[in-house]
């Protein structure tokens, strides 16, 4: 009876430090991710701001154009 409580509690440390280690893992990776999704919107906040990009509006016929183009 002793011999399978030792391997119970065994595999429980076991599983835990394995469920541990996996719940880090996937918090380092979540937070990695933030962060680049982060500097990536505040890249594209910035592309904004320069006076060479321009805003495309969806025309009637679905194509995309800077506003006041006519189409021709």
């Amino acid at each position: 009876m002793t011999a399978i409580l030792i391997r119970i509690v065994i595999l429980v440390l076991i599983g835990g430090a394995i469920f541990l280690g996996l719940r880090r893992i996937w918090r380092d990776w979540k937070g990695q991710f933030k962060a680049v999704d982060q500097a990536r919107h505040e890249r594209d906040l910035k592309e904004r701001q320069r006076p060479d990009v321009i805003t495309l509006e969806r025309d009637k016929d679905g194509k995309f154009r800077p506003p006041g183009d006519d189409g021709r």
